[in-house]
C-alpha cells in the first residue's frame, strides 16, 4: 500500500466529489494501481458473477484515442488513471460454477443452478443486473481512490460506440461509465445543492 493515510469511510463519502483537472505529471505505484482494483473487486453483485470487467487504458496512444472519443476532455488525459468499468452480459453462462468454488457443496448445488434459470432468456435483465454492478463498482472505486487521497470523476461524456471499438470490446459486453483517478490540481466547485432528505426518502410506501 502507498504512505498515504486513508480516511475514515463517511470522510470519504462527504469529501468526493467529481474532478475534473488533474496534475498530468502525478503517476500511481503498481501496488496503489492494485489496491484500488483489489478493494473494487470486493463489491457485491447478484448471486457473486462478478460480472463486471474494468479497461485500465494505460498505453498512451488508446488513452488519445478514448480521449478524441470523450470530446477531448481534459481529465481523460491527464488522469493517472483511466477506467472502463463495462459487464459481461453473458457472465451468468460463463463456467457459473466458479462463483461458489469455495462454498459448500450444499450451497454450490444450490446456487449454481438457480444463475442460469434465473436470467435465461431475459436479455433485459441481465443488462438491468449489469448496469447495477457497474454502479456499485464505480461507487467502491472512487470511495476507495478517496481514502487513499486521490479524486475521482465518473463520466459518460463519450462515444460508447468508438470507445468500444477502441477497446475492443466483445459483442457480450457493454460499457458502462468511465472513471478518471488522480491527483486534483484544482478542486471541484461546490456542491451544487442537495435535494432535502424529506424529499427524497420515503417510509414505506409513496
Amino acid at each position: 500500500m502507498s504512505t498515504t493515510q486513508t480516511m475514515d469511510t463517511f470522510a470519504a463519502i462527504e469529501a468526493r466529489r467529481s474532478v475534473k483537472h488533474y496534475d498530468a505529471d502525478h503517476k500511481m505505484s503498481d501496488d496503489e494501481v492494485k489496491k484500488l482494483f483489489e478493494a473494487t473487486i470486493l463489491s457485491p453483485t447478484s448471486f457473486n458473477i462478478q460480472n463486471w470487467r474494468f479497461v485500465n487504458v494505460a498505453d498512451k496512444a488508446l488513452r488519445e484515442q478514448v480521449w478524441e472519443a470523450s470530446w477531448k476532455q481534459a481529465q481523460v488525459k491527464d488522469a493517472s488513471l483511466l477506467v472502463l468499468i463495462c459487464a459481461d452480459l453473458n457472465a451468468t453462462d460463463d463456467r457459473p460454477e466458479r462463483y461458489w468454488a469455495n462454498a459448500p457443496e450444499e450451497v454450490s448445488s444450490k446456487l449454481v443452478p438457480m444463475i442460469t434459470g434465473f436470467y435465461k432468456d431475459n436479455e433485459q435483465l441481465r443488462r438491468d443486473e449489469a448496469l447495477r454492478s457497474v454502479g456499485i463498482a464505480s461507487q467502491t472505486m472512487m470511495l476507495a481512490a478517496k481514502a487513499m487521497g486521490y479524486d475521482s470523476c465518473p463520466m459518460i461524456g463519450f462515444d460508447p460506440k468508438k470507445v468500444a471499438e477502441i477497446i475492443k470490446l466483445p459483442d457480450s459486453h457493454i460499457v458502462g461509465l468511465m472513471l478518471t483517478i488522480g491527483k486534483a490540481a484544482q478542486p471541484a466547485r461546490e456542491r451544487g445543492g442537495q435535494l432535502p432528505l424529506e424529499e427524497v426518502l420515503v417510509t414505506d410506501t409513496f
